[in-house]
């Protein structure tokens, strides 16, 4: 089971900056997509983008904004930190 302050608030992550484990800047957390039946979080929905992200070919959703999969999370505090070469 995890410890209480392993736990966080959804409102917590949003705004967080999005970097890699080398220090590029993605954009920040606009909102996040989740399973609805499972609670499995999905996406991360980036706001706000860095130009090194506009020349990514990343998936996005309807509205244009960059989907991060939430799989490529590795850390989360000051800032969400997200494995690179996962993505592209």
């Amino acid at each position: 089971m995890a410890a209480e302050e392993d736990k966080k608030f959804s409102k917590q992550l949003l705004g967080k900056i999005v970097v890699s484990k080398t220090g590029k800047r993605f954009g920040e957390v606009g909102d996040i997509m989740f399973e609805t039946k499972s609670g499995e979080l999905i996406n991360l929905i980036l706001t706000n983008p860095t130009p090194y992200t506009l020349k990514l070919d990343l998936e996005k959703d309807k509205q244009g904004n960059f989907l991060i999969p939430f799989s490529a999370v590795i850390a989360i505090g000051d800032f969400m930190v997200i494995a690179e070469e996962e993505i592209v």
